[in-house]
């Protein structure tokens, strides 16, 4: 689950919506202005729509944090509950398409890596507490990466923009799903790939509710138009698991309209 503390309530993101959103971002993506469409345009969009399928199980039944305070953000799930189901959702999109298996073989273990160095700060809470397993996890998913590539006849330049470019999407839907974009909220997002191999970095700049403006831009239409599926639970009345997965599964699902202009 993907948490922002609204106040009065916290608004969650289920992550296969917003992995949805992160689809959605994939196949709008390129434009004449410099910005090449993701290639092989279907494998990636794959990738990017089925990053995080895993938690699916995990939200079956989710939980509060260990403090019983609030509801548990991504970063701070169980390390070896989010291992376990990272590899059968790498094993489940492999069998659907191996080109979009190797990316998200390579989110997973770039999640423990900082994402390759394009976002050092990021880390799972408690990953330092089964160090031995993560490091474990990485080992595997880096040898399984090396033989898809032999496989599929890869290039490196490729496979490495594709996965900044799948980084790129996951971000840009996080901000979405974690920033008050209700309010107005500036970020910036980098390195962003663009045509022949060069990157920069995306402003984002807020322009009203659930709306926003990137420079540079990098869709085909303009303005494009997005939609995230979000729930809100209310902070009153909850004291455990329990009685918080019967209020999540009570709140109706709200689906809103984002609009990226330039």
């Amino acid at each position: 689950m993907i948490v922002r503390d609204r106040g009065d309530d916290w608004q969650i993101v289920l992550q296969t919506d917003h992995a949805d959103l992160s689809g959605q971002f994939a196949r709008a993506w390129g434009n004449r202005e410099g910005f090449a469409a993701p290639s092989p345009l279907e494998s990636v969009a794959v990738a990017a729509a089925r990053h995080d399928d895993g938690w699916a199980v995990w939200e079956r039944a989710p939980t509060l944090d260990r403090d019983g305070a609030a509801p548990r953000n991504f970063l701070d799930v169980e390390v070896p509950s989010h291992l376990a189901f990272y590899r059968a959702m790498i094993a489940a999109v492999l069998d659907q398409d191996p080109y979009a298996g190797l990316l998200v073989s390579m989110h997973g273990a770039g999640i423990y890596r900082g994402r390759y160095g394009t976002q050092p700060s990021l880390k799972l809470t408690f990953a330092d507490e089964v160090r031995d397993q993560v490091e474990g996890f990485v080992a595997e998913q880096e040898e399984l990466q090396a033989r898809l590539v032999d496989r599929l006849g890869v290039s490196d330049e490729e496979r490495w923009t594709n996965y900044r470019l799948l980084q790129v999407y996951d971000r840009l839907s996080l901000y979405f799903c974690l920033k008050d974009t209700e309010a107005g909220e500036a970020d910036t997002l980098e390195p962003v790939p663009v045509d022949a191999g060069g990157e920069t970095a995306l402003g984002i700049e807020p322009a009203g509710a659930w709306s926003v403006r990137l420079d540079p831009y990098p869709f085909a239409e303009s303005p494009a138009r997005f939609r995230l599926v979000r729930r809100r639970v209310g902070k009153r009345g909850r004291r455990d698991d329990e009685s918080f997965r019967r209020e999540l599964a009570a709140a109706a699902p709200e689906h809103v309209e984002i609009t990226i202009a330039p």
